[in-house]
Formats: C-alpha cells, sequence, structure tokens
C-alpha cells in the first residue's frame, strides 16, 4: 500500500510539469514567455513542496531526502527562469527565423517589405532549453526518495511515482501550451500533436502501474475497502478510460485545419486534466486508506 501526500504530488507535479517544458522548447520555436509561465508555475509549486514536507516534520530520511530534493528542484528551475530572462534578447532562433519566413512571403504577395525582426537587433548567448533538464535531474532523485517514503512495495511505489510525474506534466503542459497559440498563433501545431500523442504513451504506463499488486484490481475484488463499496474503484476506471479518450479525441481536434481546432483541442485537455487527476489521485487515496 502506498500513501498519499501532499508533497510529494506537489513534486512530481513540478517535474514532470518541467520535463514536458523541456519536450517542448528545445525545439527552439515556441516564444521566451512559453517557458517563464511554465517555469514560474512550476518553481511555486517545488517551493510549496518543500515546504509542507519539512512542516510535516517527518522523521523519515527518505522524506527528508525527498524534500531536500524539492528545495535542490525550485532553485534549479528558479536558475533556468532567471538566465532565460537575462538572456532573453537573443530570442528564439526557430521563432525568429519563421517570422522572418512568413514576412519573406507577405512581401512576395503583397509588395510590403516588414524586413528582418529581431535577427539584426538580438544579441548575445541565446537561452539553452537543456538547462530545464537540472531540475528533472534532481527531481529524479528526489522522486525516488519519495517513492521510498510513501511506503509499500519500494519498486511499485517508485514506479507509480515517476509514471504519475510525467502523466501529471505533460497534461497539464498539453492544456497550457494551448492556449499559448492564443499568443503565438503562428507556431507550428506540430509542437501540441507532439505533446499530445507523448501523453498517450505515458496515459497506459499510468494505468497499468496502478493495477500492479497491490492496486486496483485488489479495489474491484474487495480485498481493498474503498469505504465506498466499491465506488471509488470503478470512478477510477471511468476516470482513467476517459482520459484515454479525450486524447485521442484532441489528436482528432487537431486534424482540422481551422485555426479554432487548437482552441478546441485545448478545452479537451482542460477536461483531460480533471480525469488525469482523479486516475492518479484516487488511485493513491484509495490504496492509501
Amino acid at each position: 500500500m502506498i500513501e498519499l501526500d501532499a508533497s510529494t504530488v506537489l513534486l512530481q507535479w513540478a517535474v514532470g510539469g518541467m520535463l514536458g517544458c523541456w519536450f517542448t522548447t528545445r525545439h527552439r520555436e515556441v516564444g521566451l514567455g512559453y517557458g517563464w509561465l511554465l517555469r514560474g508555475t512550476y518553481v511555486l509549486m517545488a517551493v510549496a513542496s518543500a515546504y509542507i514536507g519539512f512542516a510535516s516534520a517527518s522523521s523519515s530520511s527518505a522524506a527528508t531526502v525527498r524534500d531536500i530534493g524539492g528545495v535542490c528542484v525550485a532553485i534549479a528551475i528558479a536558475l533556468g527562469l532567471g538566465q532565460s530572462i537575462v538572456r532573453r534578447r537573443a530570442g528564439v532562433s526557430g521563432y525568429i527565423d519563421d517570422h522572418d519566413r512568413r514576412s519573406q512571403r507577405v512581401a512576395e504577395m503583397t509588395g510590403i517589405d516588414r524586413g528582418d525582426s529581431e535577427k539584426e537587433t538580438s544579441s548575445g548567448k541565446e537561452f539553452a532549453p537543456l538547462i530545464d533538464l537540472l531540475p528533472v535531474a534532481f527531481g529524479l532523485i528526489a522522486l525516488i526518495a519519495a517513492g521510498v517514503s510513501d511506503g509499500g512495495n519500494d519498486a511499485v511505489a517508485i514506479a507509480r511515482t515517476l509514471v504519475g510525474a510525467a502523466f501529471l506534466g505533460f497534461v497539464s503542459d498539453a492544456m497550457l501550451l494551448g492556449h499559448w497559440y492564443l499568443v503565438q498563433p503562428g507556431l507550428p501545431r506540430r509542437h501540441v500533436n507532439d505533446i499530445v500523442r507523448m501523453f498517450l504513451v505515458i496515459w497506459p504506463l499510468e494505468v497499468i502501474v496502478m493495477l500492479i499488486p497491490t492496486g486496483m484490481f485488489s479495489v474491484f475484488s474487495g480485498a481493498v475497502d474503498d469505504g465506498w463499496s466499491g465506488q471509488l474503484g470503478w470512478f477510477w476506471a471511468a476516470c482513467a478510460i476517459t482520459t484515454g479518450v479525450l486524447s485521442i479525441v484532441t489528436l482528432k481536434a487537431l486534424q482540422e485545419r481551422a485555426y479554432s481546432a487548437v482552441m478546441a483541442a485545448t478545452g479537451l485537455m482542460y477536461l483531460a486534466i480533471l480525469t488525469a487527476f482523479g486516475t492518479d489521485l484516487v488511485a493513491r487515496a484509495v490504496l492509501a486508506g
């Protein structure tokens, strides 16, 4: 059995979210503001995770490693955010190149020369997206410790913690990236397609690790009492299935050529966040009981 700990959940969310941040920004086509949004959000989660962990005054050495790791994650995210702001004048190479290609097409069609954008004025070294993997590296160690701290079979608990981090992070980033198309409407649609497809790869892994004994099969059979005559087990199953269905429908929506398809996909990912959290947290709550 495992324990449902707010400190662990927040740390999972922050680390998985930063992994998703790197997954998208590594192409150097998404504007700097998207990275600022994600880093600013997840540094607060990492700080909250460490605060809650230390405030609980757990005597477990594994919990202490988790909480120290949470501090390291927060510092690493803050360093990346600060460096990205300092190097903002260098811009994002792929974004600038795409802007100039579009400007050239407009000039060819209309005869109006908009000129190159920031390429002539940008200076300095561009922010390296690999920096966003530093908090992920610290977070990996902290989440392994969190899995051990949460109890039960260590291997199963660690697997659930690590997969859950990617699961929560990628579904959140997919929704936020969908919103970013309002800010950067010329952004290629492949970026949101890629992150939703990756989430669809993680989704069955999340379901599988929650079914591994002692897991949700034990709730279905009645071996583990959920306190609601098995209803929470079926609620979890509904959340797990719905999450996968919503992700598939999101990809189908993105196949439509209209720009509104991106907004429709974003709305679907809003719903997927709700069901994804049900998939992860309901299972943890039931198995912790």
